[in-house]
């Protein structure tokens, strides 16, 4: 079986680091390869609360590329910024067309709005939940929502969780339950 890969979009500033990296990690831990993509290039990423990420490619270099799911973080400005992306756009337009899983967390769900992608519930940042139950998805406090092929979340509190969901998702809750007691997750 072909190993599942996971496209992480970094926004040009903003995105939250701990949703990026604790995202990312705990999919590799399940091994899932995980591509960092820069929405800007490849250059170092200043993230909301000052860390630099470094993406592994820029976008544009891996928009046509194939991928079991494709996650935007939160953070902002970055959450603004994927939302009003036109290359976020045509690779979530691909991703929706091709089946492959969408996952957005904190304020980033604000870009499935944006970029009309279609899911009956989502949940998120409370910041961003009056802008999304007024684009017309129906919202849910719950911590991580799983709607079709589309997966939400809350915050950087919720990023484990996040993570976890979609490793269960791509893997088997087996994989996923294994990666908790290593972590020493209290769940």
């Amino acid at each position: 079986m072909a190993q599942k890969s996971a496209l992480i979009i970094l926004a040009a500033e903003g995105a939250e680091e701990m949703e990026v990296i604790i995202t990312g990690d705990v999919l590799a831990r399940g091994e899932i390869r995980v591509v960092y993509a820069g929405l800007d290039g490849a250059e170092p990423v200043k993230c909301a609360r000052g860390a630099h990420i470094v993406p592994d490619v820029k976008l544009e270099d891996v928009e046509t590329e194939k991928f079991d799911i494709v996650i935007l973080p939160g953070g902002q400005p970055g959450s603004n910024t994927l939302a009003e992306s036109l290359l976020v756009r045509d690779v979530l337009k691909s991703q929706v067309e091709s089946g492959g899983l969408i996952g957005a967390i904190c304020a980033a769900p604000i870009a499935l709005l944006s970029h009309g992608v279609k899911a009956e519930l989502v949940t998120s940042h409370p910041s961003v939940k009056e802008k999304l139950e007024k684009g017309g998805y129906k919202y849910s406090e719950d911590r991580v929502v799983v709607s079709g092929k589309i997966i939400t979340s809350r915050g950087p509190g919720t990023a484990f969780e996040f993570a976890l969901k979609i490793v269960e998702l791509l893997e088997g809750k087996d994989k996923a339950t294994s990666l908790i007691a290593p972590m020493l997750l209290k769940l």
